[in-house]
């Protein structure tokens, strides 16, 4: 049963709200807007939007906010894992969504590389959140060398295409005890919502949000969502009837329409 406050718990830090916000497709003057209106309390901050120039998306961060730098770009662990030590330092937060995306074409993260650089990363003290393709012992292998979360994809990097990978992720849930963020993919609020109810600890989305007419609009509905999703998931849905239906009035006492 979740503690009455129902926190999401990463490491050794407690959030009220089980929505990140993704910030790689977003313009500058509206991830505060965004922000506000989803009541994220975690975003990510890619490394080539950190310069130090007038763009730094530091400056558009609103104060409070958990900074999750990424390794957005790196092609292997040694690349992810400079990265991570070089955001660090410009963010001084101690987050890091570690990506490790060779493939150009398809944007699939290498399990192999991400779990090599998950292993130094958190002997170094970073608070690992693993993006990678859901498969359980990938999973229990990240958990094993110091991982936060795991993070699986729910479709292909900015696609908009829901839960394409809904049954391993469950798997997931089911079996590791660390959070289990849905990240990529989420192109709707009712797949939020879907991945909330099957029990995920978060959503994380950018893509389906920076795409959206009105970018506000939809990080609120994105936030109601992932709200309702969480409840619906602590209520317990009700059982599914296959075949045939079940009245939800009692009939006893009724007679038959002749």
């Amino acid at each position: 049963m979740a503690n009455e406050k129902d926190e999401l718990v990463i490491g050794s830090h407690t959030f009220t709200s089980r929505f990140i916000l993704g910030s790689g497709k977003y313009s500058y003057d509206l991830i505060d807007s965004a922000i506000n209106n989803a009541k994220a309390q975690i975003i990510t901050m890619a490394l080539r939007r950190s310069n130090t120039g007038k763009e730094n998306i530091l400056n558009y961060i609103p104060e409070g906010i958990t900074i999750l730098p990424n390794t957005s770009g790196s092609t292997n662990a040694e690349e992810a894992i400079r990265t991570a030590h070089i955001a660090r330092e410009l963010s001084g937060s101690d987050f890091i969504k570690l990506e490790v995306v060779p493939d150009k074409k398809y944007l699939m993260p290498n399990n192999y590389e991400t779990l090599k650089a998950t292993e130094v990363l958190a002997k170094e003290g970073f608070i690992v959140m693993p993006y990678m393709l859901p498969d359980l012992n990938v999973a229990r292998q990240l958990v094993d060398a110091g991982a936060a979360t795991v993070m699986p994809l729910g479709a292909p990097i900015g696609t908009n295409k829901g839960l394409s990978t809904k049954d391993l992720i469950q798997i997931l849930i089911d079996e590791i005890n660390v959070p289990i963020i849905v990240d990529a993919g989420i192109g709707r609020p009712s797949q939020a919502a879907e991945a909330m109810e099957m029990g995920a600890a978060a959503v994380m989305a950018n893509t389906s949000m920076a795409t959206a007419g009105n970018i506000p609009l939809m990080a609120e509905a994105f936030k109601l969502a992932v709200e309702a999703g969480r409840k619906a998931y602590l209520a317990k849905p009700g059982r599914v009837i296959e075949h045939g239906a079940v009245a939800s009035s009692p009939l006893t006492g009724v007679s038959a329409v002749k």
